[in-house]
């Protein structure tokens, strides 16, 4: 847990050198255009959609002591994996300029497409690096080893770091693509030992035939699709965002990246912790243990994500200010940015219920139904994306996300509400009440606190009023009586 929460602080700390380098400007738009199609190539072919098909295929061998089935099943994967992610990125090569130029920011200058064009074909090089460390990251996990994976990004992330320091002075954005091969290459390496101590074996073998590569083919359907969802999210706003002011594929970024902390640190960790949990109860048929699992992990991202939401609202400028505004990133930068987050953070409760909810599905071997649902949401952004970025530019594009994801989350809520025969929804409203309350008391503080304090630097009103902002909010829970607010200490410790 804590690396994993290492790693997510380490990547805001990458997206702090990097904005101080380039600010929110035309190189930067061209760096992250430029590595949507090789990050959608990786996720869609080795992703974790191969993770969660390869894990169980490759357990079972190891739990019925077939060892050398295990590690040919695993050469085979590896081998296939490397010969389609080589030939996507040679055919990407070859059509990089009209890619660039028709699908994923038409609206670029002409500098900026050839800078892209330029930069992606280097970074193809990461994609069928990180194929095979992901891969590898299975095996690992597989045997119940989580130290070197948990290692594998915070190198990765420390890779870009330097070359932001020390590379980009002399090459410009281009060594940021150094850092992301590099990285790619850190995050193999460093699990290779893990691979050692477990005996790993590897033969040459390539065939499709191979039941167990055709059942992890197999499985990864559902799942790929379901990553191709958020893919395409991604895509379509750059197409978008390409056509708007310099900086607002930036800003996007920026502010997604500043939204997604609380979600990654409340949501996805509870949610990995949950899963195997959700997992036995609905083996055992335990629905209605599963029921009270379910409502009291929704009351707790509620508890925690709603107060985050509003604080990312009312102290976007402040925190924007504290986390980027330095070197090339300015003011006009962080107005942008703050812009963007405000419609981000909208979403935020969504964005994290999202994620229980689906788990839950997956726990009933139900992963159709959450993709199916990722679709109506993606086509719902889509639609909501082209209407609002007129009026609203690139907050347009933030809202849209925030509106569809927030509609998912309901969808999904309903849809397991049907399955399961609820999820203590009583319990679940009077929670929110009380996280309501606790949430309005906080919002009128914080905005009292930022008029009194309107003449303090901004990095400082972040600090300050955040901090005077949590305490109120967690006093007024308490006081309030929250069984989340009340329970959450002992949760901290069992985590420790």
């Amino acid at each position: 847990m804590l690396l994993f929460v290492a790693s997510r602080f380490l990547g805001l700390v990458r997206e702090m050198v990097i904005g101080a380098r380039f600010g929110a400007g035309a190189e930067l738009d061209a760096y992250l255009a430029a590595f949507r199609l090789p990050d959608l190539l990786f996720t869609l072919v080795a992703g974790g959609a191969l993770a969660s098909a390869f894990i169980p295929t490759f357990s079972e061998r190891l739990v019925h002591g077939r060892l050398d089935a295990a590690w040919d099943l695993a050469s085979k994967v590896a081998n296939l994996l490397v010969v389609i992610l080589t030939v996507l990125a040679a055919l990407v090569v070859i059509l990089a300029p009209m890619l660039v130029d028709r699908l994923i920011a038409p609206g670029f200058t002409p500098e900026q497409k050839a800078l892209t064009v330029v930069l992606m074909r280097w970074m193809l090089i990461s994609t069928v690096i990180f194929g095979l460390s992901g891969l590898v990251m299975g095996i690992l996990n597989s045997f119940q080893h989580f130290l070197l994976p948990a290692l594998a990004p915070v190198v990765y992330n420390l890779a870009i770091i330097l070359a932001a320091l020390f590379l980009a002075p002399s090459m410009g954005v281009q060594a940021l693509t150094v850092g992301v091969i590099a990285g790619a290459a850190a995050h193999l390496l460093i699990q290779v030992p893990g691979l050692v101590h477990f005996g790993a074996r590897w033969s040459p073998g390539l065939s499709v035939q191979d039941p167990g590569v055709r059942e992890v083919i197999r499985l990864m359907g559902p799942r790929v699709l379901g990553l191709a969802v958020v893919q395409i999210n991604f895509m379509v706003n750059v197409f978008l965002a390409s056509h708007l002011v310099s900086g607002s594929i930036s800003a996007l970024n920026y502010g997604w990246l500043i939204m997604l902390l609380p979600q990654g640190i409340f949501a996805i960790a509870i949610a990995t912790a949950a899963f195997p949990t959700f997992a036995h109860q609905a083996a055992r048929g335990e629905r209605q243990s599963m029921r009270e699992t379910l409502g009291g992990i929704f009351a707790l991202l509620i508890f925690l994500t709603l107060p985050a939401a509003v604080l990312l609202i009312l102290l976007r400028l402040p925190l924007v200010t504290l986390l980027l505004q330095r070197g090339a990133f300015d003011a006009a930068d962080t107005q942008l940015t703050a812009y963007v987050l405000a419609f981000f953070a909208l979403g935020l409760v969504g964005h994290s219920v999202v994620e229980i909810a689906a788990r839950g599905f997956y726990a009933l071997k139900d992963t159709l139904t959450p993709v199916l649902v990722g679709l109506a949401a993606m086509t719902t952004n889509i639609v909501l994306s082209v209407v609002l970025v007129r009026p609203l530019g690139v907050g347009g594009l933030a809202l849209a996300n925030s509106i569809a994801t927030l509609a998912e989350m309901a969808l999904l809520m309903v849809l397991l509400r049907r399955r399961l025969g609820g999820w203590e929804e009583r319990r679940v409203l009077r929670s929110l009440l009380h996280t309501l309350a606790a949430t309005l008391l906080m919002a009128a503080v914080t905005i009292g606190l930022l008029r009194l304090g309107q003449g303090w630097p901004l990095p400082l009103q972040a600090v300050v009023v955040g901090g005077v902002a949590i305490a109120v909010y967690a006093a007024a829970a308490w006081a309030f009586r929250s069984p989340e607010a009340r329970a959450l200490p002992g949760l901290l410790r069992r985590q420790k």
